[in-house]
């Protein structure tokens, strides 16, 4: 996501702080290019024409101009503005008052309410809430099944629906079924269009009345654009809606519905959807989004995202065999496991401040069969060989690269990089310098 945007701004960018002094006309013709990049960015141009006119603003003044890195404070404002535009800060749920807390998910069909309200469940649920789902969406065939079975995967309960109840008896009956289950959290999947109708709109109004929730969210699909900013604006006048959620942040979307919807709506994002699975449900934290856009990485993300993965026990006994030179290819194998449930090697290094803008360029590109192959030659060797690397000589490399697919020369290599890695994380855990769950998730 923001790829195409984050490349043509850091082209805009780099012109200018390649200049030794900053001029009112140099900031306009750079300005002019950043207008552009938002728009073909499918930023609502409402917008675009305000968070230019701010930035210029800024960037005119005395202390800009007359700085020793006018192109860097450039950024800055630019990283400011574009921050305040999605909301300075994380928006947190309404979890205060008494429960169970109703959350309503709304939005279009197709936008992936369902699997959203799942994900929304297993994010509840590690913060030590008991969520309880409810199928309000009685039109779509299959939808009660398919959220019945999500409810399995990830151990929340689902309410089970008579076929002749209307969406909002549904919901009704849902919030004495949470008491039952002493769930403290009500998540209703309501029913969507392919567009938005007054009949729709009656029974989300009909729902809400009968349970007042104390969340209405839009589940809007990012990959839409400026769509989505429109749906968000005539679901809001309706509803009333307390947030947003986007889905499908993963995907070619341009960035435009993230850079709007607040400023259209002034109705936060509170999550973004980033992948398929049933984990790929992240908070939106307006800071971090503005420093992806700029290239400047998200470590504060690379590291929760870490931290969601590991297992304390584990990295606790992982740090004593560290100290004790005990670390052997069935540990190595585990934490590279362990960092690929992080995300994909090219989404990591798009969070390292620097190393995102060298994968732009075409300098690093991972490649994630190498960790694949990885893994089948760790799988090839017996337990003995996993735990005691010294014994493999030359003929159990041959046989190793026979039952892995791979040649001699890959074995090796993994030997060589385990032996240089295994040194590494040693003596810093000697020294104290290494945390295992920030680094190897």
């Amino acid at each position: 996501m923001f790829d195409s945007l984050s490349e043509k701004l850091n082209r805009t960018f780099k012109k200018l702080t390649g200049r030794g002094r900053l001029t009112e006309a140099n900031i306009q013709d750079a300005l002019k290019e950043v207008r552009l990049a938002l728009l073909e960015a499918d930023v609502n141009y409402k917008v675009v024409k305000k968070l230019v006119s701010d930035i210029r603003d800024r960037a005119v003044g005395e202390d800009v101009l007359e700085s020793l890195t006018p192109g860097q404070q450039i950024i800055k404002i630019v990283n400011e503005e574009l921050t305040r535009l999605m909301g300075e800060a994380r928006c947190h749920l309404e979890l205060s008052g008494k429960a169970p807390h109703v959350m309503m998910l709304v939005g279009l069909q197709g936008s992936g309410k369902t699997t959203t309200a799942a994900k929304l469940a297993r994010h509840l649920r590690k913060q030590g809430r008991r969520p309880y789902l409810v199928p309000a969406d009685i039109y779509r065939p299959a939808a009660g099944d398919q959220l019945k079975k999500l409810g399995l995967e990830i151990d929340v309960p689902v309410y089970a629906a008579a076929p002749d109840e209307k969406p909002e008896v549904i919901c009704v009956h849902a919030l004495a079924g949470a008491a039952r289950e002493e769930a403290d959290v009500l998540i209703i999947d309501t029913a969507g269009r392919l567009h938005i109708d007054e009949p729709l709109m009656a029974e989300l109004e009909a729902i809400k009345a009968q349970v007042n929730p104390a969340e209405i969210l839009l589940v809007a699909d990012a990959m839409t654009g400026q769509d989505a900013v429109t749906v968000a604006r005539d679901f809001n006048d309706r509803l009333d809606i307390t947030g947003v959620i986007l889905s499908k942040m993963e995907g070619d979307a341009r960035g435009g519905a993230a850079l709007s919807i607040r400023a259209m709506t002034g109705k936060p994002i509170k999550f973004v959807g980033v992948g398929e699975k049933i984990s790929a449900l992240e908070p939106f934290h307006p800071d971090r989004m503005a420093s992806q856009i700029l290239g400047m990485g998200d470590v504060l993300s690379l590291i929760e995202k870490a931290q969601d993965q590991f297992d304390e026990k584990e990295a606790k006994k992982l740090e004593k065999k560290l100290k004790r030179s005990e670390f052997d290819l069935e540990d190595f194998r585990t934490q590279l496991k362990q960092m690929r449930k992080i995300g994909t090697l090219e989404e990591i290094l798009g969070m390292i401040p620097g190393l995102g803008k060298l994968k732009k360029m075409g300098n690093l590109k991972p490649d994630e069969k190498e960790l694949v192959k990885v893994e089948a030659i760790i799988n090839s060797m017996t337990v003995e060989e996993r735990r005691k690397y010294k014994i493999i000589n030359g003929s159990r490399r041959r046989r190793i690269a026979k039952g892995s697919g791979t040649s001699v020369q890959d074995v090796n290599r993994l030997l060589k990089n385990f032996i240089q890695t295994k040194k590494m994380m040693e003596r810093f855990t000697k020294k104290g310098g290494l945390e295992i769950p920030s680094l190897f998730g």
